[in-house]
């Protein structure tokens, strides 16, 4: 029905449905609340200060040792979604010889720390360089094919350690079956006939799982004293 109006009309205002602003404030209000969270990247600056760990290889195939350092920045610090990620990688020896490739390497990988996504790759791209000399057996009796190899495992035990990848740690069934296991093989050979890491049998063959001299033949059964694998099942 059509209204007559016969005065000015000075203000006006609209008269909107109270169901339909609402949502509007809760979705503005929520978009101001929730921060936006911070991802590895290439633009992210070098802060002043990184946390960092520093591992010291020996191997045979050098007279000095090489130490490890990988250095981390926290992203989200202070919040729910803090989280340590590798940021660069450095290799300090007295030994020379190699001083070109491995300043080569470390630049290489500290780029692809940078460049952010999943970096876990690195771990398996490296731990698969065999060297054509022939690998060596590092303390505990663990297999490794080239010291670009030692390299990969150095980078997955860090990676590790601040979360990027899931430990691999035997679960309380797995240790109390190697335990047993243990104890059978050397109840069976009357002696605890020890290899020169002080680890394993000197008679243990190595793993194909875990790449560790530790696998013993118990009943016609292949069993790995290291990681629990069966030939059995």
């Amino acid at each position: 029905m059509a209204v007559k109006i016969d005065k000015k009309i000075v203000e006006f205002s609209v008269v909107k449905n109270e169901d339909d602003v609402k949502p509007q404030v809760t979705a503005v209000a929520d978009a101001v609340v929730t921060p936006e969270l911070e991802h590895m990247n290439e633009s992210i600056e070098r802060p002043e200060m990184l946390l960092g760990s520093t591992y010291k290889l020996k191997t045979p195939l050098s007279e000095h040792a090489l130490y490890v350092t990988v250095n981390d920045i926290v992203l989200n610090q202070d919040t729910d979604h803090e989280q340590r990620r590798p940021f660069e990688i450095f290799i300090n020896s007295k030994n020379m010889d190699h001083f070109q490739w491995i300043v080569a390497l470390t630049r290489i990988i500290s780029a692809v720390f940078r460049k952010g996504g999943d970096a876990t790759f690195l771990v398996e791209e490296l731990k698969a360089v065999f060297d054509p000399r022939g690998g060596y057996f590092k303390k505990g009796g663990k297999y490794m094919p080239s010291l670009v190899a030692e390299l990969g495992d150095v980078i997955e035990h860090h990676m590790k350690l601040i979360g990027m990848l899931a430990s691999d740690d035997l679960d309380d069934h797995q240790k109390k079956f190697i335990k047993a296991k243990r104890a059978e093989f050397e109840k069976h050979t009357n002696s605890v006939d020890e290899a020169d890491n002080g680890d394993y049998p000197a008679n243990a063959q190595l793993c194909s799982k875990c790449n560790t001299k530790a696998m013993i033949q118990m009943d016609g059964c292949l069993t790995c004293l290291s990681c629990g694998d069966s030939k059995c099942g």
